[in-house]
């Protein structure tokens, strides 16, 4: 069976995830205070805004109960007035229904007076209202006393036409009633400026009370207008005023049963018991109303009596009546003050319970976040010691030291809680020693490696000696110039291969055998490096300074030039030289300068390579790929030697080598010197001065000296100096008659015992003096024979001075300063050939002095300002 090709299903798409942290306001890279904060704020301003509301209507309590104080008192101003008014209205009835020109009786008087001073205590009470609130809720009460204040304009006009119409007393009556209602409904308005049910209840209590007792005072008055002035003639009442009376009395007896109802069947009682009470005088006069309004001529039924006894037997019932009245206010004011220390009490305690929730929560939040962002504090900043500290530290000395000699515990983070925090801690510490355990495992292979390293080279390194010392004896046998050369090449190659080899201990951090135990001199240590390279006939030094490198670096410093040589020589044409020269720095420093003229590199390549030479990396695969710049880096470092690669300006490379004060001035401590590793101090001539010191005594030692005895000196000398440099136990152990090849010289040990030799004597030798001479006994013959006499001594400085002098010659006509230093160093040198005399002071070199301050990195960019 077959079937159609199959299309693939898709693959799955992969989940989205972020790819960095996101904006700074998302929700994940918010702070966990901030978390925690953003967490408590939504209930706390829950609570906070209903603890607002409540405390904001207890304050709106408190204002309702302020203005019901005032409206109390303005309203104890307006029963006053009422009680004046009807008292006003009750005390006149009687005396200007029958005489309207009485307005002179002194009770009408007496009653008229009181009457004004309630009424302007009442409209100041109303001015104060006006003045002291601002409330809204008090509108109604301010409008409402405006038109009191209206009503009582009009009071000198009912005055006048008071009782006017005997007929119709109750006209007069009506109309003091109106006034009187107008002040006792502010008690009604009362009601409507609070929201408390208890004042509501008063105030409704206290309205419907004051009506029933201004219905009783109408009675009197309706009552009292139709009596006359004594009582000897009966009183006579109109159906219009007895109706209006009657209706009247009904009122009271409702507006009483309404009182009873807003008030409370049992406190009204008691409140009333005054009026309800066995009084006869009360009794008796409700009795005399009620038969007198029964019917039209109910007053004659009864005895005759004058107003003023009607008047002052029916005060009783108004005067309890107005004690009531009273009592009702002042409890109505009691409720308002109690209500009120109510409300602000609860405001306060609504205050209090939120500024309590409030600290709790903010003090809640303040413990938990603290403890929180402690111990992540403590994890971040453990971390971050770690990181940057602790872990680089240990994998420092764990590559420098061996692993079984390092402290490789792990300090825990100290957060030992069961949370998610201590979790993560937890973890970190885990974290922490498995990289401690890797970086131990990576160490210990690392020196391993290094083991195995330095075990190859070492046996390269016999072999490729012994190689050497074979060749070198072939090459002192063979006469043939084509096998010499072939020698000489196989000399090289081994050469490289020691180089090689020594590379390996570089790169196992190992130091190489071989070591000198005297200065070398520089020039010789270039030779050394170029006899190292495979294209040395290329290399063209030129203008080397007259200083010795420190026995201890020149293997070092001979495997670096020789790995820079190597590099110009290979990256640049066949055919084209590479120059070396170096210059001595007024400091003691010397500069060396490799230049070739290849490819070049670019400014990214030069900042990289000399970023890599001042650092080197660690040893890993990519070093192997430029193992030379490595090794440069390595042994610069181990020395403080300063090297700078930059561009040529003839197109391609130049390599600057600034060596330290010890290194170039023979590993000599230059006096007053402040130079470390790579830098220097004004101290160039005391650290020739010193060289050539030791090389003057020497030379006076053997010149003082004749004959065989000359011979016999510089033949101990010959055996001294080659046993220290074969590491003989002494000088006796040295065969005169052996040749020196068999005694284990090599190339490089050959030049050691050279130096010695010319540092000794103050010779100039060359380097195949031990090729040349190959026994001690020989060599210390021809040291005696080429020894210079006294004179010759003393002239061949100045000669070589003088050769250095004719070579400025041609430039002193175009260079005043140094036309006067080379006049006055030749009066120096004619002084020392015909005498002392006085010559006149050497001219000082500005050149000179600002280079003897000068650091490496100035010196480099000094030299840069040269080739633009």
């Amino acid at each position: 069976m077959s079937g159609g090709p199959t299309t693939p299903a898709p693959a799955p798409a992969k989940p989205k995830t972020p790819t960095g942290p996101g904006p700074r306001i998302a929700l994940r890279n918010w702070r966990i205070s901030t978390r925690l904060v953003a967490l408590l704020t939504l209930p706390v301003v829950a609570a906070t805004s209903l603890g607002a509301l409540r405390i904001s209507e207890s304050l709106d309590d408190i204002q309702q109960l302020d203005n019901m104080k005032l409206l109390t008192e303005m309203t104890k101003q307006a029963t006053d007035l009422a009680s004046a008014l009807q008292e006003e209205r009750d005390q006149s009835a009687g005396p200007l229904s029958n005489n309207p020109k009485a307005t002179g009786d002194f009770s009408i008087k007496a009653a008229r007076e009181k009457t004004n001073r309630a009424r302007d205590t009442f409209l100041q009470s109303t001015t104060d209202i006006e003045g002291d609130s601002g409330s809204g809720s008090l509108n109604g009460v301010r409008e409402h006393a405006v038109q009191i204040a209206h009503e009582l304009i009009n009071l000198n006009k009912i005055r006048q036409g008071s009782y006017a119409a005997k007929t119709n007393s109750s006209q007069t009556v009506e109309a003091y009633a109106r006034i009187v209602e107008q002040l006792l409904s502010l008690s009604t308005d009362m009601a409507q400026a609070t929201s408390s049910p208890e004042m509501i209840q008063r105030t409704r209590a206290l309205a419907a009370f004051s009506s029933a007792k201004e219905y009783a005072s109408e009675q009197r008055a309706v009552i009292a207008a139709a009596l006359p002035p004594n009582s000897s003639t009966f009183g006579s009442i109109t159906e219009t005023d007895r109706q209006y009376a009657l209706a009247a009395s009904e009122n009271q007896a409702s507006q009483l049963d309404s009182f009873r109802s807003v008030y409370g069947e049992v406190d009204a009682q008691e409140l009333l018991k005054p009026l309800d009470e066995n009084n006869a005088t009360i009794k008796a006069a409700d009795n005399y109303a009620e038969r007198v309004l029964a019917k039209s001529d109910g007053i004659k039924t009864q005895d005759k009596r004058s107003y003023k006894d009607w008047v002052d037997a029916d005060s009783s019932r108004i005067q309890e009546m107005s004690k009531i009245e009273l009592t009702l206010l002042n409890q109505m004011e009691q409720q308002a003050r109690e209500l009120r220390n109510s409300s602000e009490q609860s405001a306060i305690i609504n205050g209090a319970l939120i500024l309590i929730v409030l600290g709790v929560s903010l003090v809640g939040a303040f413990v938990v976040a603290r403890s929180m962002i402690r111990s992540l504090r403590r994890l971040q900043d453990t971390a971050t010691r770690v990181a940057q500290d602790r872990l680089p530290e240990l994998v420092k000395q764990l590559s420098e030291s061996d692993p079984q000699d390092v402290d490789t515990s792990v300090e825990s983070v100290g957060v030992h809680s069961r949370d998610e925090i201590g979790q993560v801690a937890g973890a970190f510490d885990e974290v922490h020693r498995e990289a401690v355990r890797l970086a131990a495992e990576q160490a210990l292979l690392r020196g391993n490696v290094n083991a195995m390293f330095t075990n190859l080279s070492r046996r390269s390194q016999g072999l490729i000696q012994r190689q050497l010392s074979l060749i070198s004896e072939l090459e002192s046998r063979e006469a043939d110039p084509d096998q010499l050369s072939s020698l000489f090449k196989l000399d090289h190659l081994a050469t490289r291969m020691r180089r090689n080899g020594e590379n390996l201990l570089v790169l196992a951090g190992e130091e190489p055998g071989r070591r000198w135990t005297r200065p070398v001199p520089l020039v010789d240590v270039l030779r050394a490096a170029a006899s190292e390279v495979e294209q040395y006939e290329r290399i063209e030094l030129a203008s080397v300074p007259a200083t010795e490198v420190a026995g201890r670096v020149v293997n070092d410093l001979v495997h670096l030039l020789a790995e820079l040589l190597e590099n110009a020589t290979s990256f640049s044409s066949p055919q084209t030289k590479v120059k070396v020269t170096g210059h001595a720095l007024p400091d003691g420093r010397v500069l060396i300068e490799i230049h070739d003229t290849g490819i070049g590199l670019s400014p990214e390549d030069l900042a990289a390579i000399n970023e890599r030479l001042a650092s080197p990396p660690t040893v890993d695969v990519s070093v192997s790929r430029r193992m030379g710049l490595f090794v440069v880096g390595r042994l610069s470092q181990r020395h403080g030697i300063r090297i700078q690669l930059r561009p040529s300006d003839s197109g391609g490379t130049t390599a600057l080598v600034m060596l330290p004060v010890d290194v170039a001035q023979g590993g000599k401590k230059i006096p007053g010197s402040q130079a470390g590793p790579g830098g220097g101090g004004p101290a160039a001539a005391q650290a020739a001065r010193t060289v050539r010191a030791d090389a003057a005594t020497g030379a006076d030692r053997f010149a003082g000296l004749a004959g065989a005895a000359r011979g016999r000196a510089l033949l101990d000398l010959v055996r001294d100096e080659a046993a220290l440099v074969l590491a003989y136990s002494a000088a006796e152990d040295v065969d005169v008659e052996r040749g020196f090849l068999e005694m284990g010289f090599d190339s490089l040990s050959a030049v050691e015992l050279r130096n010695r030799l010319s540092q000794a004597t103050g010779l100039a030798l060359p380097a195949t003096l031990l090729f040349d001479y190959p026994t001690p006994a020989g060599l210390a013959a021809h040291l005696d024979e080429v020894f210079p006499s006294d004179s010759e001594r003393l002239l061949d400085p100045i000669l070589q001075e003088l050769e250095k002098l004719a070579a400025d010659l041609p430039a002193t006509s175009a260079d005043d300063v140094l036309r006067d230093r080379v006049g006055n160093r030749l009066r120096e040198l004619l002084a020392k050939v015909t005498g002392p005399a006085d010559a006149p002071p050497a001219a000082p070199d500005p050149v000179l002095d600002d280079l003897e301050t000068a650091s490496d990195d100035d010196i480099f960019r000094f030299l840069d300002g040269l080739d633009t």
